[in-house]
């Protein structure tokens, strides 16, 4: 992997959704009908990321001694890819499991397994993205089995849609698999993204969920043979790269972005200090937040770019999976520093979205 870090801005989407089957692809600005499972929930969550009294995303990573809240050995059945489980790989450090997010004005609750369980009883949470994506789902799974160790639970790994039952509260935690979102499709011979479409396959199974997690970056990033795709298609047009037209240029380039070129390698320690290291951030956060207010489903963003930028510390490097020994003698070359390790990072961001979503 290289050492130049993809960061996504993580989206979570809470939205009122129907049953339904569809005949033709989801339309980005569609409006949903205003049915839903949550009918029985009448509380209407927010975020609380605009209010005085708490910015969940701004703050400092302080040292816990209490964390992690598992260990890897909790996390059984195939529950964490080796590429995610660093200690068990042989990394031989352990103090960046031992960071705490803290907000500066208020305080995260500690994830409570069963409290979470009984919110969501009877219902599915799915989160829908890349292998960041993953990595968040796996460390949910791990964050409720330890902390509601006596539940039945069964999983159910294919692609795209993974699936994690909770079968004492007939709660469902899946993971699709769609790193652009958006419906890719070949057209006029070429691979091509359609930005303003999600497909019929897609759009049917997300439904089915009662919250949304939403995130995606660094495959729109990719170039030579490993991207993916080979040209754009948005309201009629096709554009071969990202740099036309300007508008969509701005948009799908501010949902990626990238921290100076340092390896991750021989990291133990989160950078010091509470603003994004990147000095383009500012300008591309403000782009996001404008689309986000475009959209006319109920969007909320959860901002962990800042704060996972700052944790350099929490990459598997090489010690994701079981490498070989020439890969790990070439760290520079080898490591991987856009995943994470779990436990970990993504462990906050579930926090985040357990005190967003709950309290």
């Amino acid at each position: 992997m290289s050492a130049l870090q993809c960061l996504t801005f993580l989206f979570l989407c809470l939205l009122l959704l129907q049953n339904t089957t569809s005949a033709s692809p989801l339309r980005l600005a569609r409006r949903w009908p205003s049915h839903s499972n949550f009918a029985k929930h009448p509380r209407r969550v927010v975020f609380p990321v605009n209010r005085s009294s708490c910015d969940l995303f701004a703050g400092e990573w302080v040292r816990d001694e209490t964390y992690p809240l598992y260990r890897s050995i909790e996390c059984g059945g195939g529950m964490i890819d080796p590429g995610f489980d660093c200690q068990t790989y042989g990394r031989p450090d352990s103090d960046y499991l031992k960071f705490r997010w803290q907000p500066f004005n208020c305080d995260v609750p500690r994830f409570n397994g069963v409290k979470f369980l009984q919110e969501m009883r009877n219902k599915t949470i799915m989160f829908v993205g890349d292998s960041l994506g993953r990595n968040q789902w796996e460390s949910l799974m791990c964050m409720i089995s330890s902390s509601a160790p006596d539940i039945h639970t069964h999983i159910i790994h294919e692609d795209p849609l993974s699936t994690f039952k909770i079968l004492d509260y007939n709660v469902k935690v899946s993971f699709y698999r769609a790193p652009y979102l958006v419906d890719i499709d070949k057209i006029r011979g070429k691979t091509t993204l359609k930005l303003d479409e999600i497909s019929v396959d897609a759009s049917n199974i997300w439904r089915t969920a009662d919250v949304l997690l939403f995130n995606t970056g660094h495959w729109w990033s990719h170039t030579g043979s490993l991207r993916g795709w080979e040209q754009m298609e948005t309201g009629g047009k096709y554009y071969g790269d990202m740099d036309s037209p300007n508008e969509w240029t701005s948009r799908s380039k501010a949902s990626t972005i990238t921290q100076g070129a340092k390896s991750c390698y021989g990291q133990t320690t989160p950078y010091s200090g509470t603003t994004y290291p990147t000095s383009s951030y500012v300008s591309q956060k403000k782009v996001i937040d404008e689309v986000v207010k475009e959209m006319k489903s109920h969007v909320s963003l959860m901002d962990i770019s800042m704060l996972s930028a700052l944790r350099i510390d929490g990459h598997p490097s090489i010690y994701s999976g079981d490498l070989n020994p020439s890969l790990k003698r070439n760290p520079d070359r080898s490591s991987d520093c856009s995943h994470w390790c779990l436990p970990g990072l993504p462990d906050t961001w579930n926090q985040l979205f357990y005190a967003a979503l709950l309290f």
